[in-house]
């Protein structure tokens, strides 16, 4: 009997040390999958946190290249004045004494003006004989004449100028 009550004894104690196990390993799992749990939420949170910088990083490229355009255009847009009065200068003295030193000084200077503007990429509008077109000239005056087309342009007045298809200043046309 004896020896039957140890057996009975050691399978009692087998069972509680499995029962303990498989507490252990039930809580161990358990453990895991709230790890597993907070692994997912972080790495969700990294995915969005690193998706938010690059949306951040491609707005603000955008944002500087626009304020860049901005200022250029603003610059040009102040120096067209100056612009159109050395064309005006060269305009009033064509025809007359053009080896005049000042005057060639003059067109020296315009000339350079406007490699300065083609070089950064601004561009004349161009007007004169073309369908007048509301976004690139502005009519300031209308002759019905038939010896020139509807809505065609016959005189320009102040040239217009474009930088990456945005006008700077529209042409004033008639």
């Amino acid at each position: 009997m004896e020896d039957k009550d140890l057996r009975e004894e050691n399978l009692q104690e087998e069972a509680a040390k499995m029962q303990a196990e498989a507490e252990v390993v039930d809580e161990t799992e358990a453990k895991m999958a709230e790890l597993e749990q907070k692994a997912a939420d972080y790495l969700d949170k990294y995915q969005r946190c690193l998706a938010e910088f690059d949306n951040f990083r491609k707005r603000t490229s955008k944002e500087k290249a626009s304020m860049y355009d901005d200022g250029v255009r603003d610059t040009v847009e102040k120096l067209l004045a100056v612009v159109d009065n050395l064309e005006r200068a060269v305009a009033a003295q064509e025809g007359k004494d053009t080896e005049d030193a000042f005057f060639k000084g003059v067109q020296m200077t315009l000339k350079q003006f406007q490699e300065i503007l083609h070089g950064m990429g601004v561009e004349e509008i161009k007007a004169l004989g073309e369908k007048f077109d509301p976004n690139f000239h502005a009519a300031v005056a209308h002759e019905d004449d038939d010896a020139y087309g509807e809505n065609e342009i016959i005189l320009e007045m102040l040239k217009g100028y474009k930088y990456k298809d945005k006008v700077i200043r529209h042409s004033m046309v008639k």
